[in-house]
């Protein structure tokens, strides 16, 4: 089976329990993996601190900064994929973060944060994000983020799901 049709099987695969952890009240509280990676080192990859890194490359104003995160999250060839969109590498993803960043952040004056429901389940994490504007605390969209990283913790496959 190709790899990209795998990834997309999962993506539902893992979309269907979160749902069904969300629906039956399960706990959502990040898993770090503790277990070696192919190294026979220990990694140590927290889903709550990887969705906070992942969220703030979307609301960050400097494009210095933000593609020196973008290259740290991602791997070089890397994908997301949002509503028809599909975009691989680092200039393409940060093309496609760039024009959301303006329209969203810059121009709208909206905010965005990662919800504190991130978790891990062997090389996938998933998580809630919310929009919000900047003066207030009422959610604008919330999305869903189902990622595929690599052993040491970087995006191979981010998956965007919204509205969530």
């Amino acid at each position: 089976m190709e790899r990209r049709t795998v990834m997309k099987s999962a993506a539902m695969v893992a979309m269907m329990v979160a749902t069904m952890g969300a629906t039956k009240g399960q706990t959502t509280a990040a898993q770090p993996n503790t277990g070696p990676n192919q190294a026979g080192e220990n990694n140590m990859v927290d889903a709550q601190t990887l969705a906070d890194r992942y969220v703030a490359v979307w609301k960050e104003r400097d494009e210095g900064s933000r593609r020196t995160a973008i290259a740290a999250l991602w791997v070089p060839d890397g994908q997301h994929y949002v509503q028809g969109q599909e975009v691989r590498g680092h200039d393409a993803l940060e093309k496609r973060i760039r024009g959301s960043h303006e329209k969203n952040v810059r121009d709208n004056g909206n905010r965005f944060r990662a919800a504190r429901n991130a978790r891990r389940l062997h090389d996938v994490i998933t998580f809630h994000w919310e929009m919000l504007p900047a003066d207030s605390e009422t959610v604008s969209v919330r999305g869903l983020e189902f990622l595929v990283i690599t052993d040491d913790g970087r995006i191979l496959a981010d998956y965007q799901f919204f509205p969530a």
